[in-house]
């Protein structure tokens, strides 16, 4: 996601790419909502997938790993288990379930593989959130949102891909052009409150913040001073060098040290009222403001300002509108997300949990059965609601694992364990690492997020803000959108405003610096406004922002919202470098390089450990662990 601009790169050009990848103790105080419900129409056995409520960091899934980092409180005792298995895996997000097939595919079905998550659902953060109401299933996206420029992956990710039979290019053929989350060419508007509800500025905010179409007009229907609607112009049209008293060297060191907020402040002149609708995006795509990008982190993330950079002019004149209008846009989408990655995941690992599921073509709508997940007759195991609180090495033979379930302190042995949770839990768990590695582990902070699906009866008053993508920059949810539009999957998105639909609000919750604040700091405070945010107060501030935004369209929160889910992330993206609080260092000595080095029989696989947040990272931490554990030498 962070992008680090050589001075090679610098003078010989850069090409500027943006996506969608919206898409971490101290005193820990977890305030949670009300008990999750299966919504109307879904059956009434456990399942995951259609509880409402407080989820992704639900209750129940961090209590004991907090109580281990924050108090290194755990069991004394354990009850070991006759269980033993070729490979261990901590954490069944992609990572894990990636790590999984790649280990089954070296070693042979017959591998016995044993799956732990701490949560009660896989996945990780690709959570697929599913509503039922009027005999019609809708889905929603609880995390992870998509596949980021597919064709762009390595061999082995699209190996991956091939192997799970998810063909890309009917992908984009199944998704509607008029999703603007797949493609910001369609319509998308900015939100602004005003007395009465929120003032709507049209009909496509993002293409007219890199000055296309007749940004002009939607810059003048701005609240805002004449004067400061001039210098927004400015900014998206081009037509001024804002660096032009610097020489070359000194604007390369400009635009990487000094932040995206500074610039437009000092150098644009902007108010700093104003700022705020220039973080909207940056705020859903990376999780945090411009006061926290350097200039060229901003402007590799689509932000607006390329055409005033007067020294790239000549090189990328019009490559900002070309990405933001979704010409060369290649980000992919399944209806809940990438959580059909996963379905199709364990779907491929333990064929009886989706015993009706064909694979790529029906993923989206085939019920899964939990109860099979851990069969003890089953090669791959997947078990859920287990918080695993030790790792150690037995010998040169085996890895020891200890872990909690329902209350219940286990223990289980096997040959090899990859370890695919966050970095910041791994040296709680494995206190026998080196100072060093431990040290590198928790260097990092993960970037918290929330993600509210709500499910409303109709969709009519939705329907009339005339998008289905809206910036709400001074509002608790900053990015309001439909859920995707598209079949793939065998899935069926809504036919008409007459159906029911899911709306999906993201916010990011990583406050803006007030004195001299790391990043690293900032996303900690907001992982604590994550957890100390009670779901009654998530709730009405989701009835609140859409009565405001869709009221004067008769919308009603009370008669017309059928179910809210909230997936609250406080462990959310992994840590990826920024220029303006990251030293450079050395190839193999950045923390997440030392931090993911073999521990013998253990190895590391998770986005962090690539420091990317992104699913073809986390499936390449996957296939890298298994390799080091298979060609060691050692089982």
């Amino acid at each position: 996601m962070s992008l680090r601009i050589t001075r090679r790169d610098f003078l010989s050009g850069v090409a500027i790419g943006a996506g969608t990848s919206l898409v971490a103790p101290s005193q820990l105080l977890a305030q949670v909502g009300s008990q999750a419900s299966a919504p109307e129409g879904a059956a009434s056995v456990h399942y995951p997938p259609a509880l409402t409520g407080m989820r992704g960091s639900h209750p129940g899934s961090f209590e004991v790993a907090h109580a281990l980092a924050r108090d290194g409180d755990k069991p004394t005792e354990y009850r070991e288990l006759d269980e033993h298995y070729d490979l261990i895996v901590v954490g069944a997000g992609i990572s894990g379930l990636a790590a999984a097939w790649f280990y089954r595919k070296k070693q042979g079905p017959e591998a016995r593989i044993l799956l732990l998550d701490n949560h009660d659902d896989f996945g990780g953060h690709a959570k697929r959130n599913e509503f039922h109401h009027d005999g019609r299933m809708v889905l929603g996206v609880g995390g992870a949102q998509n596949l980021e420029a597919p064709d762009s992956y390595s061999l082995i990710v699209k190996g991956l891909l091939a192997d799970l039979g998810i063909d890309t290019k009917a992908m984009a053929a199944n998704t509607s052009k008029d999703f603007a989350m797949a493609n910001l060419g369609a319509n998308n508007v900015l939100a602004l409150p005003a007395e009465g509800g929120h003032e709507i500025v049209g009909s496509n905010w993002a293409l007219a913040m890199h000055g296309a179409g007749d940004y002009t007009s939607l810059v003048r229907a701005l609240p805002i001073a004449p004067a400061e609607q001039d210098k927004l112009l400015s900014l998206f049209g081009g037509g001024k060098d804002f660096l032009d008293d610097l020489s070359l060297r000194e604007k390369y060191e400009y635009i990487n040290t000094v932040s995206y907020s500074r610039f437009l402040l000092d150098r644009v002149g902007l108010q700093k009222e104003t700022l705020e609708v220039l973080d909207a995006f940056l705020r859903v795509l990376n999780g945090f403001t411009g006061w926290n990008h350097s200039v060229m982190e901003a402007l590799t993330a689509a932000a607006p300002g390329l055409p005033g950079m007067g020294w790239l002019a000549g090189k990328v004149h019009s490559l900002a509108k070309v990405v933001v209008a979704g010409v060369a846009f290649q980000a992919q989408y399944f209806p809940d997300g990438n959580a059909s990655v996963a379905r199709l995941l364990v779907h491929r690992l333990i064929p009886a949990a989706a015993p009706d599921a064909t694979g790529f073509e029906d993923i989206a709508t085939s019920r899964f059965v939990y109860e099979a997940l851990d069969r003890d007759d089953g090669d791959t195991r997947l078990r859920l609601s287990s918080t695993v609180v030790g790792v150690r090495l037995q010998g040169d033979e085996k890895v020891e694992v200890d872990y909690v379930r329902a209350g219940e302190a286990l223990r289980i042995a096997g040959e090899h364990c990859i370890l695919a949770c966050y970095n910041r839990l791994i040296p709680h768990l494995c206190p026998d690492l080196p100072s060093r590695q431990k040290e590198a582990l928790r260097y990092g902070a993960k970037v918290p997020l929330v993600y509210a699906n709500v499910l409303l009866k109709d969709g009519h008053a939705f329907s009339k803000l005339d998008a289905n993508l809206v910036a709400c920059p001074h509002d608790p949810f900053t990015m309001v959108s439909c859920a995707p539009i598209t079949t793939t999957g065998g899935y069926e998105p809504p036919r008409g405003p007459d159906d029911p639909m899911v709306v999906l609000m993201m916010a990011s919750p990583t406050p803006a610096p007030q004195d001299d604040e790391s990043l690293r700091d900032l996303l900690r405070k907001g992982r604590m406004e994550v957890y100390t945010t009670s779901f009654e107060t998530y709730e009405e501030r989701i009835r609140d922002q859409l009565q405001s935004l869709l009221g004067q369209h008769g919308f009603d929160h009370e008669r017309d919202i059928g179910a809210i889910t909230v997936n609250r992330w406080p462990h959310g993206y992994a840590y990826f470098y920024v220029s303006l609080d990251d030293p450079d260092w050395p190839e193999g000595q950045a923390p997440h390089e030392l931090g993911r080095a073999q521990f013998g029989r253990i190895s590391i696989a998770n986005s962090d450990a690539e420091a990317t947040p992104l699913m073809d990272a986390a499936i390449e931490a996957g296939w890298r662990a298994v390799t080091e554990q298979t060609l060691s030498g050692q089982g």
